[in-house]
């Protein structure tokens, strides 16, 4: 990879992580694109995503504080168990078990055969779909906010975000859709997303670490260069989207994620881009 690659595809990172169009997706059409048709690698993904979620630290530093100082006391008595800030501790802890248990039992086919894009076309179609639906439910109903939360939603949001080890699903897609379809409102759905995705991503960008540098296509330093970059970009991201949804749907980043579908189920067919790049020896071996 070189430096151009790693500045655009951290660029690309920063940009989608927290849109709802699927920032894993991207990573593939455009790291195909700039590879000569070959996959960027998971490796490469995961560990740039602690770009974006450090950007969520920073963000949301307070909050983060906060809930955690919050948690800890409850554990020992010193803050009731029913606190909002303590239940939100456990929320976020009993919502990441999905993502790391099946992550965990399908880590193959995480990093290979679920990366074959014609499984993005179906998924940035079907959940742009998905989230349409959801967003025009949610109008129709009474909104709730987070401290509505209990733990049947949390562990849905949880199988929600699990949902975007495939591809092409979206971690806020799948998260967001999740919580309109249980009428919380876009802001409350959005921010929660961004918190439960903190110690997923972690631990997936860490244990991805050792796979940085072990071949010729992906090396530490564009991967360093794509990671501060995806921080910048991605810290900007959020506080628009957190401003945007508050008057705005989420119709455009639906028709958006149809229409991408569509023009890579052209490039495929055409054969610009190859379906299987992830199998095939190079960068996405």
């Amino acid at each position: 990879m070189g430096w151009l690659e790693a500045i655009v595809l951290g660029i690309v990172q920063g940009l989608t992580e927290f849109l709802p169009i699927s920032s894993s997706a991207h990573q593939l059409i455009v790291g195909q694109l700039f590879f000569g048709g070959k996959d960027p690698g998971a490796a490469f993904t995961a560990v740039t995503q602690l770009g974006t979620e450090t950007a969520v630290l920073v963000y949301f530093w307070r909050d983060i504080v906060r809930i955690v100082s919050r948690w800890a006391q409850s554990l020992v008595g010193r803050v009731p168990r029913d606190d909002f800030d303590a239940r939100m501790g456990w929320f976020v802890i009993v919502g990441s078990l999905p993502i790391g248990i099946l992550g965990l039992l399908f880590q193959d086919a995480i990093d290979s055969t679920l990366r074959n894009l014609w499984i993005t076309v179906v998924t940035l179609g079907g959940v742009g779909l998905l989230l349409g639906f959801a967003d025009r439910y949610a109008q129709d109903h009474q909104f709730k906010d987070l401290h509505a939360l209990n733990w049947r939603d949390a562990i849905i949001y949880g199988l929600c975000q699990a949902a975007a080890l495939i591809p092409g699903v979206s971690r806020s897609g799948g998260t967001i859709s999740g919580g309109l379809f249980m009428r919380y409102d876009r802001p409350s759905a959005t921010r929660y997303s961004f918190l439960l995705a903190i110690p997923a991503v972690f631990a997936s960008g860490l244990f991805k670490l050792k796979d940085i540098g072990s071949d010729s296509c992906v090396e530490w330093g564009p991967t360093i260069v794509a990671t501060v970059i995806a921080f910048v970009v991605g810290y900007a991201i959020i506080a628009w989207l957190l401003r945007y949804i508050t008057t705005h749907t989420f119709s455009p980043f639906v028709i958006y994620r149809v229409a991408l579908a569509v023009v890579l189920a052209g490039l495929l067919v055409g054969g610009v881009l190859d379906p299987e790049a992830a199998l095939t020896a190079g960068c996405g071996a």
